[in-house]
């Protein structure tokens, strides 16, 4: 049993490292980009706001990872923590619904409502699946809201509401263990 132990945190380890090379490796590659097409033009700005997105869902996703020995638990963070920041990154890149569209901001709410649920919660498992499934929902919401403006966009948001779902079953998968 102590062994079987050794190897999971072994293996989370590894994961963990593997993250945080990610986090390097999407900031390297606009960089060595621009030096070979003028279709990637990021100013220092660019770097510095996303290398505080990435660094804050980063040690984020370390702190809610550490907040449970659960299996379920900790891969529902790494989803939420994942479809936070792609909310973040689609928005500041082109926008859920329309590029420029002043509706994408409401997409800010999903994440407000993510991290305030779960700090109401207090990270425990099941108020982080029940806060996780109300962060689906107003996904979904807004995505239909959008759908008379954007329709093609609308639908992209919608597709995530199914990741908001999963780490909802995984905190629930969590809290019933």
């Amino acid at each position: 049993m102590a062994n079987q132990a050794v190897k999971i945190d072994g293996l989370w380890q590894i994961l963990r490292i593997a993250g945080w090379c990610s986090v390097v490796l999407l900031l390297v590659l606009p960089a060595v980009a621009m030096q070979f097409t003028s279709e990637v033009d990021w100013s220092v700005g660019d770097f510095i706001v996303m290398g505080a997105v990435l660094g804050t869902v980063g040690f984020t996703t370390e702190f809610l990872v550490r907040q449970s020995g659960s299996t379920a638990y900790r891969i529902g963070a790494v989803v939420a923590m994942a479809t936070a920041f792609l909310t973040i990154w689609v928005n500041l890149a082109v926008g859920m619904i329309g590029d420029d569209n002043p509706y994408n901001l409401l997409f800010g709410g999903v994440l407000l409502v993510a991290v305030g649920g779960s700090i109401l919660a207090n990270f425990k498992a099941a108020g982080m699946g029940w806060t996780m499934f109300v962060t689906a929902v107003l996904q979904a919401a807004l995505a239909a809201g959008g759908i008379k403006t954007d329709f093609r966009g609308a639908m992209f948001s919608l597709a995530f509401a199914l990741p908001w779902l999963l780490a909802a079953g995984l905190f629930r998968r969590a809290a019933t263990d």
